[in-house]
């Protein structure tokens, strides 16, 4: 079995919370002036482990080995969402590190991935890594909520002009791995202290409109009024109570944004929009929920008074995880907390999904405590912390070995 150092791990682990600390989470969007200081941290920290690290043309943090031999990626993402926990992302490449040092004659590469959160873009860091990025969609990037353009924002971070890593040659890796919190409460409700990843979800995004009639909240009688704000409501309801009948076990739907034009208290609304995102690893099951999302916003408009529409957003690709990497995972999870383990899917996106278009990859999650997270209060407890990194550390010395 792989040696970490706990204490050097939990230490860095609380250094990087240092970098944009917010209550007891963290705030560290990407490419802020926090971001960049714990991306310039950890190339430090990959250094002194032995590693060519470097920050690409993306902002993605590398660490290099220089050892010879067909080398096992490992990472994650170092930014956070908004005022959110500090461990989503983290957790993986401060692993990732420690296990650099910890089997310092294998060779392994470290890396954190930008913007697995998407202030700028989806997955930019992984995307780019695998050749998805263009030169196009950087020029046109801007931060969701900063306004900042992704050009401007490179730029102020002293990254202009550098090139971007890109993954050349496939064969040059074993694999990926990642480490994450659940973001779930799965495993603690079950009294478990780690998941092995067994395939992660595609998110699909749609974008239903409702167009009513404009007019003055006291003056226009109820029978005559299109309101777009009540259709909308009474369809949102729809969806929420009828989509159980065609959904599996683990399938999500969410109603994740909602707005009103005008949005006025003495105004009846003319438009009405919302975001509707629904979440499985089963293609098929996707394609049931958005027929039966496009049979209901094609009863609303049937049934009036208001015009409802609807578009499609972004639409992932569920990925299920490398066999031989998740047999890795499961066997050192036996090894070091016997029965107190299980295989599951992932509800949430990550960057492995990404990576694993191009080679394979593999997951490892550990407990979040009472399934909070993209919250500054997210935590984990620290006993599991270390745990999940040790057996991905020996999970990796298992691959790297043969």
């Amino acid at each position: 079995m792989a040696t970490i150092d706990p204490a050097r791990l939990l230490g860095d682990l609380a250094t990087l919370r240092g970098f944009g600390r917010f209550r007891t989470g963290v705030h560290r969007p990407t490419l802020s002036p926090a971001d960049v200081e714990a991306r310039r941290w950890l190339v430090a920290r990959l250094q002194e482990a032995g590693l060519d690290a470097r920050i690409d043309g993306i902002a993605s943090v590398f660490g290099f080995t220089r050892n010879p031999g067909r080398r096992l990626l490992i990472g994650s993402h170092l930014e956070s969402q908004n005022e959110a926990g500090w461990l989503d992302g983290a957790l993986g490449v401060i692993c990732a590190l420690e296990i650099a040092r910890a089997l310092p004659g294998l060779p392994i590469d470290v890396v954190a991935f930008a913007d697995e959160e998407g202030h700028f873009g989806s997955f930019l860091g992984s995307r780019s890594f695998i050749g998805e990025v263009t030169e196009a969609e950087i020029d046109a990037a801007r931060c969701r909520t900063r306004g900042v353009a992704l050009r401007d924002a490179l730029k102020q971070a002293g990254l202009d002009g550098v090139p971007r890593v890109t993954l050349d040659d496939p064969s040059r890796y074993l694999g990926f791995l990642e480490a994450h919190v659940e973001q779930g409460d799965e495993l603690e409700a079950k009294g478990l202290r780690l998941g092995v990843v067994t395939s992660i979800v595609a998110i699909w995004n749609f974008r239903i409109r409702c167009a009513g009639v404009q007019n003055h909240a006291g003056t226009t009688r109820m029978a005559i009024r299109k309101d777009a704000g009540v259709a909308m409501v009474r369809l949102a309801n729809r969806i929420h109570d009828t989509m159980p009948q065609v959904v599996a076990e683990r399938s999500v739907w969410t109603i994740g944004r909602i707005s009103l034009d005008p949005n006025a208290p003495s105004i009846i609304p003319g438009g009405a929009e919302m975001n509707v995102q629904v979440r499985d690893a089963d293609p098929a099951v996707l394609a049931r929920m958005e027929a039966h999302l496009r049979a209901l916003v094609a009863e609303a408009d049937a049934a009036g008074p208001c015009r409802v529409t609807i578009e499609d957003g972004s639409k992932g690709i569920p990925k299920v995880m490398d066999a031989r990497l998740q047999d890795a995972l499961a066997a050192a999870a036996e090894a070091r907390a016997p029965g107190a383990w299980q295989r599951m899917p992932s509800g949430a996106g990550h960057d492995a999904q990404v990576v694993a278009l191009r080679m394979q990859a593999g997951m490892l999650f550990v407990p979040s405590i009472g399934g909070i997270s993209h919250h500054w209060s997210e935590d984990t407890k620290e006993e599991d912390i270390v745990l999940g990194c040790a057996v991905l550390a020996d999970a990796a010395e298992a691959l790297v070995k043969g």
